[in-house]
């Protein structure tokens, strides 16, 4: 019976859910937030340069070329080679793990995860359920519930197996009770569907003999609700089922008359005999406790959404090792307003027999309260929750709908897998902000040196030649940062974009960076005596060392940095660089930039003053960490719609479009 279609049915209104226009994901909207900053930053200087110039009575046209080579210097050029090459190698690395990224952008969004809400079973579970036993009450037999069970599936019996099916009616196929002669005297007239809202499938069946039966099928709340002079001992038994972590369903009839021939709704499903209780067992995964263990240690909160019983959810949740707390139902959650529900979530970890709208209301509450919400699902009714995350995660094995409104696939079903992938998400982020804490300190640093030093100089401090020669030096030297190695304490904690962090590092390491220019402006002019053409060499030499230099300390909060060893390509390029630019003037290339040839000694006094700087960057950085260096907060305003994935207007022409030309077209999955 068609009773809904389009976007009127409950695939629709998932469908509708799936619809909302693509915006920006959390490292895409920190990294516009963050140039930006650069942008009010750079702008700022530069215009601040030329107008002192032009007061000063310098040339229009050097002042001009002077401040916009500033404007260059100060910019990141490379920051879109280096995330675009760390997100790439990521990629690849993460592959090896068995997770693949649909969406690169993501990867650094899943090491900020803070909050996991992942189903129970086959991720904590085993998932291949094996049929335990049955309960039979009055005068049903063990054999006679199987065959009531057997018969009250949404699958069909071709010799003895299951077309079709749900995990547990698979398990209850699988047993030898389902080749028995006895099913074949049934005939099947009716069925009408498992819902998340019913929790039950009904059938009418017809013996041989004539005889038509209502059979149901399901949660035995939803069961025992609708039937009669249920046994006292059945809540007892059912307790103590669940209380083992076995998963129950409940078996119920109902006598029809012999010529029924009406149509089968859920206002049938009323008046009902309970036949009794099938159970089955899902065992906790082996490795599910060692993985649980790891996702504490990332800095991760595991909570389990399941459409199972809370008794069964707690039962598992408990013997892996999670945090006992009451669990939360479906019918709490939608009593619940946004704010209670806000309130409820930090403190629970179980949500039972929830449905698609709930699990989603779930995540946008768990978005509001923390950084990075992920979530990992593989049915239909995940879809709405995948979408809603700041990561959705699902698994090879999951419907297509599933796969494709999330943003990570797992190859295999398991947390460990899980947990490879955020840490290399982290590993990724920190050495992009590698990247950005060197353009920010000594960066700005030696642009906001030039701008001091061309208000006293008669002559420029730097040619804008020079300042972008020593800018594209400084970047090669920084090409090999995706390869660089991570600090163990850098991984156990979300990372996300802090504007706030990356400013004050700013004004901390790039005035450092600007007192030993000065310094070795006085050096260059008062113990050297230089002219404009050594000064600009000196200049060149101190302050690519410098800039390329730091990485080694701004890389790692160890002190001293050298506990923390760098990539071989680190080394090996920032060392290249350092090499180049000191060599440079002495090579036939010194006249074409106006370099000037410069003493030993004054090579001696810059390779001093490095040693001295990377010194006082470490006092400065041990300062920093210890006082200014505050945790990023959490967002306290609603979080924005999520993205539509990759294919997702293809699948959801599936539910609003016209119908399949095939009608054996459907959707796995529930």
């Amino acid at each position: 019976v068609v009773v809904a279609t389009g976007p009127h049915s409950k695939f629709g209104a998932i469908a509708a859910g799936l619809g909302t226009a693509e915006v920006e994901t959390s490292f895409q909207a920190g990294l516009r937030r963050f140039s930006m900053f650069l942008v009010y930053v750079g702008g700022t200087l530069t215009a601040a340069i030329f107008g002192i110039n032009l007061v000063l009575h310098k040339p229009f046209i050097d002042a001009l070329l002077f401040s916009l080579a500033i404007a260059v210097g100060i910019t990141p050029q490379l920051l879109p080679v280096v995330v675009s090459t760390s997100l790439a190698t990521g990629s690849a690395r993460m592959a090896r793990v068995r997770v693949l990224v649909k969406r690169l952008v993501c990867i650094e969004d899943l090491g900020d995860v803070s909050m996991l809400f992942t189903d129970k079973t086959g991720t904590l579970t085993r998932g291949a359920l094996d049929f335990g036993r049955a309960i039979p009450t009055g005068e049903h037999t063990a054999d006679d519930l199987i065959h009531l069970g057997l018969l009250a599936t949404e699958s069909e019996a071709t010799e003895g197996q299951a077309v079709g099916g749900n995990l547990l009616d698979q398990a209850l196929w699988s047993t030898p009770r389902a080749r028995s002669a006895q099913l074949l005297t049934w005939t099947r007239v009716a069925v009408l569907p498992f819902d998340h809202e019913r929790r039950m499938v009904s059938v009418v069946a017809r013996r041989a003999d004539g005889t038509t039966h209502l059979i149901s099928k399901g949660a035995p709340e939803s069961i025992l609700e609708r039937c009669s002079n249920v046994p006292d001992q059945v809540h007892a038994q059912l307790a103590a089922e669940f209380s083992q972590g076995s998963r129950v369903v409940a078996v119920a009839t109902r006598d029809l008359a012999p010529d029924w021939a009406g149509r089968l709704g859920a206002a049938d499903e009323e008046d009902l005999q309970l036949a009794g209780l099938l159970v089955f067992l899902d065992p906790p995964k082996a490795d599910a406790q060692r993985a649980l263990q790891r996702l504490r240690e990332l800095g991760i909160d595991v909570k389990v959404v399941t459409g199972d019983n809370p008794l069964v959810a707690l039962k598992v949740c408990h013997d892996l090792g999670l945090p006992d707390a009451p669990a939360l139902t479906g019918p709490q959650i939608a009593a619940m307003s946004d704010a209670e529900l806000d309130a409820a979530i930090p403190t629970t970890t179980v949500f039972a027999r929830v449905s698609p709208e709930d699990k989603a209301r779930i995540v946008k509450s768990g978005r509001r309260l923390v950084g990075g919400v992920a979530f990992l699902g593989d049915g239909v009714n995940d879809a709405l929750a995948l979408h809603g995350a700041d990561i959705g995660i699902s698994v090879d094995s999951a419907t297509d709908v599933a796969k494709d409104a999330a943003d990570v696939i797992l190859l295999e079903k398991d947390l460990e897998v899980l947990a490879d992938g955020v840490v290399e998400g982290r590993r990724i982020f920190a050495n992009t902000i590698k990247y950005v804490m060197m353009g920010t300190s000594s960066n700005f640093g030696n642009m906001f040196s030039a701008a001091g030093a061309s208000i006293f100089l008669p002559f420029l401090p730097m040619l804008p030649s020079q300042i972008l020669l020593n800018n594209l030096l400084y970047d090669t030297s920084q090409l090999a940062i995706p390869t660089d190695q991570v600090d163990q304490a850098q991984l156990l904690k979300p990372s996300h974009w802090d504007i706030g962090f990356i400013r004050r590092f700013m004004l901390i390491f790039g005035p450092l960076s600007s007192i030993f220019d000065f310094a070795t402006f006085g050096v260059l002019m008062w113990a050297f005596h230089a002219d404009e053409a050594m000064f600009q060499t000196g200049w060149f030499v101190e302050s690519l060392a410098t800039q390329a230099l730091v990485i080694f300390a701004v890389r790692t909060r160890r002190i001293p940095f050298f506990r923390s060893r760098p990539s071989l390509a680190i080394i090996v390029s920032t060392l290249t660089v350092v090499a180049v630019g000191a060599l440079l003037p002495l090579t036939p290339l010194a006249a074409m930039m106006h370099f000037a040839a410069l003493p030993w000694q004054l090579y001696v006094v810059i390779g001093a003053m490095v040693l001295i700087y990377l010194a006082l960057v470490e006092g400065g950085k041990a300062v920093f960490y210890r006082t200014l260096a505050t945790g990023p907060t959490m967002p306290a305003s609603a979080p924005p719609p999520r993205p539509a994935t990759q294919h997702l207007a293809r699948r959801r022409r599936w539910f609003t479009g016209p119908p399949p030309a095939s009608p054996r077209s459907r959707v796995r999955g529930r």
